[in-house]
């Protein structure tokens, strides 16, 4: 059996849904934390840009045309 939530940012114990406006953080602080991670970008999604995927089946491995 998996023991009680914790917090992602500060690992403390999280209260349920109902009595936690926050959830899944423990507290709105960390919830605003974390939103300030992903808007100053410190939080990125591993992705290839729009054009790095034409720009590698046009011109070969190294992108040379």
């Amino acid at each position: 059996m998996a023991g009680s939530p914790r917090c992602p940012l500060c690992a403390r114990p999280v209260s349920s849904r109902p009595e936690n406006r926050a959830w899944p953080f423990c507290s709105e602080r960390c919830l605003l934390v974390d939103l300030g991670k992903w808007l100053g970008e410190e939080y990125r999604v591993p992705a290839e840009r729009a054009g790095d995927a034409d720009v590698r089946t046009a011109g070969g491995e190294d992108g040379a045309a």
